[in-house]
């Protein structure tokens, strides 16, 4: 585990970059720094960069979002959201929980439906639904007790659920709160089946590789602030792998990511304090 200074140091080692966007490259309401730059500089320098997002909002969503923050699609080679790939899945018949329902409670922020839309699923009350989607979390105003009364009796009939968003912890203007995964986390201990898709799973760095030409991983990093997504997904692909510390790894000790290696059996090989090229020249 070696600490650097900026991006750079990793310029002239890979040739992909898979990069998280929340807690990375924003806050959810500005970008960090000199994100924007250090993009830039890495496709300036022929690296392909992949934006990597356990967002359940599908791609579209996401780039006009990064774009209203001044992240234009000219910094990347692409973006793959967790919620993209759902859509593809659910469209193609690929997740057999799903297979053949048409009817979902949908559980997700800012009243986003993208990840039906176009797909022969409604929208329906607890009650009526055959699979449960959770593709985000409200949990800045909705308790974790009132997810749980929602959900219980769905995972007492053995209702599939679909967790597209696998992230425990999620940033919001208020702080930090449980995210989406927490609560696919919660529908298990209710008794219920949830079928994970995002970071760390596989099937997401398949696609986001294909994306990037399929290289080989040895020549992969992936980049990121969440130790059980970003840094574990990376170990299990066989790529390298950079902690920031910002987003919800803001302050972490050294300790801590240890004791976070330990329980998620993977140790990033770099770490930094943000995402940028290079430490600032300091004045004399």
């Amino acid at each position: 585990m070696r600490t650097i200074d900026g991006i750079s140091t990793l310029c002239d080692r890979y040739g992909t970059f898979l990069i998280d966007q929340f807690g990375t490259l924003h806050d959810g309401g500005r970008a960090y720094g000199d994100v924007l730059a250090t993009l830039r500089r890495l496709k300036a320098a022929n690296r392909r960069v992949i934006l990597l997002s356990n967002s359940g909002k599908r791609a579209a969503a996401n780039i006009a979002r990064l774009s209203a923050l001044g992240l234009t699609p000219d910094a990347y080679d692409g973006i793959l959201s967790s919620g993209e790939l759902a859509w593809r899945m659910l469209k193609d018949g690929a997740i057999p929980a799903a297979r053949g329902l048409d009817t979902c409670l949908l559980l997700a922020r800012d009243g986003d439906r993208s990840v039906i839309e176009g797909l022969d699923i409604r929208v329906v009350g607890a009650a009526e639904a055959q699979v449960v989607l959770i593709a985000g979390s409200e949990g800045e105003r909705i308790s974790l007790a009132q997810y749980a009364d929602l959900l219980a009796p769905a995972a007492r009939r053995g209702t599939p659920c679909l967790c597209l968003n696998p992230d425990k912890i999620m940033i919001t203007p208020e702080g930090l709160a449980f995210g989406a995964g927490r609560i696919g986390e919660l529908y298990e201990e209710l008794g219920g089946r949830v079928v994970w898709i995002g970071k760390p799973h596989r099937a997401i760095y398949d696609v986001a590789l294909g994306k990037a030409g399929d290289p080989d991983p040895a020549d992969v990093i992936a980049i990121g602030d969440s130790m059980e997504h970003d840094i574990a997904g990376a170990r299990a692909i066989g790529a390298a792998s950079a902690l920031v510390r910002t987003g919800i790894a803001a302050d972490v000790s050294d300790a801590a990511i240890i004791a976070a290696a330990s329980r998620y059996g993977a140790a990033p090989d770099f770490v930094l304090d943000a995402f940028r090229w290079e430490m600032p020249t300091v004045a004399a």
